[in-house]
């Protein structure tokens, strides 16, 4: 079976083509595969192109831990990516994807160094979200988790996002209370996880805890949704980069929220996996 790998700031993931493997694996063999020591090692797998008959390239994307994902921005970018390197898109072509988020559109530059995502509008309305509780806007309230309290707004942008700022930021933050703030009740499809700092009114930082795969080093929907919620408490203005352990994304805000972000890939290399690695029991 052969996966194409491209990272994005450190976020990596493996594109499978439905001409190469026609029908998706179980969710067992997909933790197999993205597993750092006993497979490819990856924080998922991108499937597509799959073709649509409204003429849209369909993209599915699918957690390490083998739950499906609505949408990602860096999975979207890379993808992008692999588009451009197998000849299916042109640079600076405008084109579409359908993912399960919403439909995306998308350009890419420099040879797939700077790729530009029309990531689509925010949400901060709790059934939109989804998070449980009356039809509001979900802005500064109170959750807490492993005996600690924080203040939290929560949006979608197609995917579920918990973000929590503070005056400290620290990579401890997400990996301490992001599994908890994951599963916490109050998000009934799990959430993604991001401690903000504000720096000034043009830069935010941000540590990630990413649903169904842990820490993570960059990532493009939380970058989209950090920033959003910074502008809605009314700290940022309506360009701001974003920093991230692996790297910056530079996220545009709409006045009605819409989000155009943008950033680099980086291929990795073509892989080829076979079935019947001796002491897995998983089939692919």
């Amino acid at each position: 079976m052969r996966f194409a790998k491209y990272h994005a700031l450190g976020n990596d993931y493996l594109v499978l083509e439905p001409k190469d493997c026609p029908a998706l694996f179980a969710a067992e063999a997909v933790r197999k595969v993205c597993h750092r020591h006993y497979g490819l090692g990856s924080d998922g797998i991108l499937y597509g192109p799959i073709a649509r008959a409204d003429g849209l390239i369909g993209l599915r994307i699918l957690n390490p831990d083998g739950s499906e994902a609505e949408k990602s921005g860096n999975g979207i970018r890379i993808f992008c990516r692999h588009l451009l390197e197998t000849g299916r898109v042109r640079e600076g072509q405008e084109f579409r994807l359908h993912t399960l988020g919403g439909v995306v559109g998308c350009a890419v530059f420099e040879g797939g160094r700077r790729i530009r995502v029309e990531m689509g509008g925010v949400s901060f309305r709790a059934p939109q979200i989804p998070h449980v509780g009356p039809d509001r806007e979900v802005l500064g309230e109170e959750i807490t988790v492993a005996g600690r309290t924080f203040r939290y707004w929560s949006a979608t942008v197609g995917n579920p996002h918990c973000v929590i700022p503070v005056d400290e930021l620290t990579p401890d933050l997400a990996r301490t209370y992001g599994p908890h703030l994951e599963v916490h009740p109050n998000f009934p499809n799990r959430t993604n996880v991001q401690f903000m700092k504000v720096v000034d009114r043009r830069n935010v930082r941000i540590e990630i805890w990413e649903r169904g795969a842990g820490y993570t080093l960059a990532s493009g929907s939380s970058s989209s949704a950090s920033a959003a919620v910074a502008r809605k408490m009314g700290l940022v203005d309506a360009d701001v980069t974003v920093h991230m352990p692996g790297g910056q994304i530079s996220i545009g805000i709409g006045p009605d929220y819409s989000i155009v972000m943008t950033g680099p890939t980086t291929p990795v290399g073509i892989f080829e996996m076979h079935p019947g690695v001796p002491d897995q029991d998983v089939a692919l």
